[in-house]
C-alpha cells in the first residue's frame, strides 16, 4: 500500500515537473501568453490520463505548480467541467 502511494506521488512529481518545464519554455512571452501557450502545449500533446491527473492535483492545491503552469491549468480544466 505505501508502495502505491509513492509511486502515485512520483507520478504526479513528473507531470508537475514537466508543466514547468513547459511554462519555462514559453517564459519570454507576457504573461497570458504564456499561459495560453502552455495550456495548449498541454491539451495537445499530454494523454487525456495525464490531463485529468494534473487537473486533479491543481483542484486540491496544485503544489509545486509554477504561477502559469498552475493558471494554465486551471483554464485547461475549466472548460471540461462545463460539459
Amino acid at each position: 500500500m505505501e508502495q502505491q502511494d509513492t509511486h502515485s506521488h512520483g507520478g504526479m512529481t513528473k507531470l508537475v515537473y514537466m508543466a514547468n518545464q513547459i511554462s519555462t519554455a514559453f517564459a519570454q512571452l507576457p504573461h497570458a501568453e504564456a499561459v495560453e501557450a502552455t495550456r495548449t502545449h498541454i491539451r495537445k500533446f499530454w494523454d487525456p490520463r495525464m490531463r485529468t491527473k494534473i487537473a486533479e492535483h491543481v483542484a486540491a492545491g496544485g503544489e509545486g505548480l509554477s504561477p502559469v503552469a498552475l493558471e494554465a491549468v486551471q483554464t485547461l480544466a475549466a472548460p471540461a467541467m462545463a460539459n
